[in-house]
C-alpha cells in the first residue's frame, strides 16, 4: 500500500513463486481523495486443478498453463486503473509453440477471454496485459496433431532409404575411382557425407522418437547434430557452386595458383567451421533452443532462423552464382568452333542446369510452401530425400566423360562387385 507522502517514482513488482504483477499503484493513489491506495496480490496453489477450463470444443486440447492468481484494490475508493496491469505467469506445464495462448479471468462459473491479451511469451514465461482486476490464469489451446498417413510414412521411409543407398554409392564412386588432377571432388564428397549422416540420423530419430523424446538431453543433442549436419551440407553446396563458377570462368585451364588456394584442407576448414560457428553463436544466444517435440529446433524466440537465415543466404548466393554460371556458359558457347552443333550446346546447358538445381539444394525451396499442399509435401519429400540419387546419376552415371573414361580411370572389377553387393 502507498500513502499520501510516498516518495517512490515507480511501484516495485509484486511476485510469488510462479507469477508476478506490475501495477501503477502510485498513479491510482493520486486519483483518490485520500491520496492512498492498496493492492492485494494472491496466488492459489493447485487451484488450476479445480477451475479447469470448459470451452465448447470437440477436437482441441485445453489446459491450464499457469497457477490461478487474483489481484484486487482493498480500501481504495476509486479503483479505476490508470494503466493496464501486466501479469507474468511462469509455465507450470510443457509449452507447445504451436498452441494458442489466452489470458482469461474467472466470471462466476467460467473462464472469460475479455479485457486481457498476451503481451509477450517464450517457452518459460508469458506476460498478460489486462485493463481490469479479477482472478486470472493462462490457458493454452492446442489442436490435435494431423492424423498419420500410413502411405506417406511408407513413402518417406522408402525414399529416405533409397537416398541413403545412392549417397553411399556416390561416395564409393568417388573413393574407388582415380580422378584427374583437374577435377576437385572434395565438395561433392563432403556434401554426400553431411547429408548421408543427416538423413540417417533423421530417419533413426523418427523411428525411435517415443523413446528419445523422454530423454530431453539426448533429444537436444540430436537436434543440435541435425542442425550442424544440414548447415554444413548447405555450406558445402555453396563451396561446390564457387568451384563450378571458377571452372566455368577458366574453361581452358585451372591455374596452379587457384588449385593451391582452394586446397582440400582449406575447403574442409570452411565447410565445417562455418557451420560450427553458426551453431555456437546460436547456442550462446538461445541455450534452450534445441529439443522440440520432434527433436528439432524450437520455434519460439525466433531460434528457427538460426537455420533458415543461413539457408536463405546460401540459396540467394547460389542463385547469383548460378545466373553468372549460365551467362558465362552462354559466352563460352558463342566462342566455340562453328562445327559444334546447337543440339550439343543445348544438352550441355541442360546438364549443367540440372546439376546446379540438384546439388545446390534448390529442392529445399519447396519446403517453404508445403504447409497447405499435400502434392507439394510429397514432391518436397521425394526431391529432398533423393539428393543422393541425383548426385550419383549426374556425377557418376550420366556424365559422358566418366562413361568414356576421359576424366578418370575406374577399377571396374571392384566397383562392379560393390554394385552387385548393394543390389
Amino acid at each position: 500500500m502507498v500513502g499520501p507522502h510516498v516518495t517512490l517514482n515507480k511501484m516495485p513488482r509484486l511476485g510469488t513463486t510462479n507469477s508476478s504483477v506490475d501495477i501503477d499503484l502510485i498513479g491510482i493513489s493520486k486519483n483518490n481523495s485520500e491520496r492512498s491506495a492498496a493492492v492485494a496480490f494472491m496466488s492459489y496453489v493447485t487451484m488450476e486443478n479445480l477451475l479447469k477450463p470448459d470451452f465448447n470444443t470437440s477436437k482441441d486440447t485445453i489446459k491450464m498453463l499457469s497457477t490461478v492468481i487474483s489481484a484486487t484494490l482493498p480500501k481504495t475508493t476509486n479503483t479505476t486503473l490508470t494503466k493496464p496491469v501486466n501479469f507474468t505467469f511462469r509455465h507450470i506445464r510443457e509449452f507447445d509453440p504451436s498452441g494458442s495462448l489466452s489470458c482469461v479471468y474467472w466470471n462466476i462459473s467460467e473462464w472469460i477471454v475479455d479485457g486481457c491479451s498476451v503481451l509477450k511469451t517464450n517457452s518459460s514465461y508469458t506476460v498478460c496485459s489486462c485493463v481490469h482486476l479479477s482472478t486470472f490464469a493462462l490457458i493454452m489451446r492446442t489442436s490435435p496433431p494431423p492424423e498419420s498417413d500410413p502411405l506417406l510414412d511408407l513413402l518417406n521411409l522408402v525414399c529416405v532409404i533409397v537416398g541413403l543407398v545412392f549417397f553411399s554409392l556416390a561416395l564409393l564412386t568417388f573413393a574407388l575411382c582415380q580422378w584427374s588432377p583437374g577435377v576437385n571432388n572434395v565438395a561433392r564428397i563432403n556434401i554426400c557425407i553431411s547429408l548421408l549422416l543427416a538423413h540417417l540420423l533423421l530417419l533413426l530419430t523418427e523411428n525411435f522418437l517415443s523413446f528419445i523424446r523422454r530423454q530431453q538431453v539426448l533429444c537436444a543433442v540430436i537436434s543440435g547434430l541435425l542442425h550442424f549436419l544440414f548447415l554444413s551440407g548447405f555450406v558445402w553446396m555453396f563451396i561446390e557452386a564457387v568451384l563450378l563458377f571458377i571452372c566455368v570462368k577458366n574453361l581452358s585451364k585451372i591455374s596452379s595458383k587457384k588449385r593451391k588456394v582452394l586446397s582440400t584442407g582449406f575447403l574442409c576448414v570452411i565447410g565445417y567451421v562455418v557451420a560450427l560457428v553458426v551453431e555456437c553463436v546460436s547456442v550462446g544466444l538461445v541455450p534452450e533452443g534445441y529439443g522440440s517435440k520432434h527433436c528439432w529446433i524450437k520455434l519460439d524466440k525466433g531460434f528457427i532462423w538460426s537455420f533458415l537465415g543461413p539457408v536463405c543466404v546460401i540459396l540467394a548466393l547460389n542463385t547469383i552464382l548460378f545466373i553468372n554460371i549460365v551467362i558465362s556458359l552462354n559466352s563460352a558457347f558463342k566462342s566455340l568452333n562453328a562445327e559444334v552443333s546447337q543440339i550439343k550446346q543445348t544438352k550441355i546447358m541442360v546438364f549443367k542446369t540440372l546439376a546446379q538445381c540438384v546439388v545446390l539444394g534448390c529442392s529445399w525451396i519447396l519446403g517453404f510452401f508445403t504447409n497447405d499442399s499435400k502434392v507439394l509435401e510429397i514432391l518436397f519429400l521425394i526431391l529432398n530425400s533423393q539428393q543422393g540419387t541425383f548426385i550419383f546419376l549426374i556425377y557418376c552415371v550420366l556424365n559422358n566423360k566418366v562413361r568414356h573414361h576421359s576424366v578418370y580411370m575406374c577399377n571396374l572389377d571392384v566397383f562392379t562387385e560393390v554394385l552387385f553387393l548393394f543390389w
